[in-house]
This record gives structure tokens, sequence and C-alpha cells, in this order.
């Protein structure tokens, strides 16, 4: 599990294909001390499996699916992305409670400089509408965000200066992909409601 607040960013360094899996190495300054093979680390939102260790250079395999799902599968060498070590009994919860499942990608349909923050307008995917409301979590490549206004098919997000320091989004011009993942409890009181509303109950 994860909270959506990013510890920090690594660098892709290489990816090799294998028959069935995807590997990436990522340089995590910092982050990879203490880290053991097997451990989780959200990847741009993405939970993968620690496969090898080199220094502060760690591997993760991505099946096709995780591929498809996400963003992963345009990463290229050289590109950054947000890094957070899964949650440990005791840790602060300081955003959400978030899995590591993304959900679907969307489009940064806008990217606003205002004073020292930018607001963001993002595409709703197809399918997760009935989750996203305004002032409602959402996790937008791994970082936990409060839903600002929302629309038909869009909703804003307004980051702050301490966001765009220290995550990878301040890059992300109109029309990047973002991974999303939606607030899981908001979820599954929706799917309740909406369960309860087609019995009748």
């Amino acid at each position: 599990m994860f909270t959506g607040i990013v510890q920090g960013t690594g660098e892709v360094t290489s990816i090799a294909d294998g028959d069935s899996v995807r590997r990436f190495s990522i340089k995590m300054c910092g982050l990879s001390d203490e880290l053991e093979m097997g451990a989780s680390v959200s990847v741009d939102g993405v939970c993968l499996t620690a496969t090898g260790m080199d220094g502060s250079t760690v591997d993760f395999d991505a099946v096709p699916e995780t591929l498809e799902r996400s963003t992963l599968g345009g990463l290229d060498v050289g590109d950054s992305v947000n890094l957070e070590r899964a949650l440990r009994m005791g840790d602060e919860l300081g955003g959400h409670v978030l899995s590591g499942h993304i959900m679907a990608t969307a489009e940064v349909l806008s990217h606003t400089e205002v004073g020292e923050g930018v607001d963001m307008g993002i595409s709703i995917p197809s399918g997760i509408r009935p989750f996203v409301m305004e002032k409602g979590f959402i996790a937008v490549d791994g970082i936990s965000l409060t839903v600002g206004s929302v629309r038909a098919e869009s909703f804003d997000v307004h980051l702050i200066p301490e966001t765009l320091e220290r995550t990878t989004i301040g890059s992300k011009a109109e029309g990047a992909l973002v991974n999303i993942e939606v607030d899981p409890m908001t979820q599954a009181v929706v799917e309740t409601v909406a369960r309860m509303l087609e019995s009748g109950r």
C-alpha cells in the first residue's frame, strides 16, 4: 500500500525486453537504502517489485498488461519517474491509501502557471467518471491530489510549488499522458450505493 506522498524521483537508466516482461533499471538516489529484493515501490503510481539491485540502481519487471494499462510502456531511457516506498506500519498517512493498481491513463488538457503554482486540466477516462468528484482524492502519476472543479469530461487539480519541486508533474505539458488511480474508499462507496439503487433497497 502507498500514500501518494512522493518521496523523490528516479531516472530510467536502461530498458530491456524479455520474453514475458520488460525490465526497467531506475536510479533511486537516496531511496534505495535498506530496500530489499521483493520490496514494493510505486513507480509513477504503478506498484512494482524490486527484482535486482546494484547500488542505488534498482531493477523492476513489468508484464504486458501493466505496460498497456499505464504510461510505463512509453518510458524511455533518461525519463524521470515519481517514486514512493511501500507504506510501513507506523508510517504517517499524509495522503490517502493507494494500491498502486492503475485504473486508466488520462491526457493533460491544459497546463497553466498561476503564480508559483500550476493549474492542470486532465481528461476523465471512460469508466471512472462516477468516482471523480470535487474535493475528492485522486492519484495522478502516484501523487495524492485533491480534485478541483469537475466537468463532464475533465477535472482540474491545483499544484503547489512543493508538489512541482518534488515530483515530475510540472513537466507534463498538454497532450502528455498520466496514470490515474481513484481513491479506493470513494470507489467502494459509489459502487455500493449504485448496487443498492439497482436492487431497489
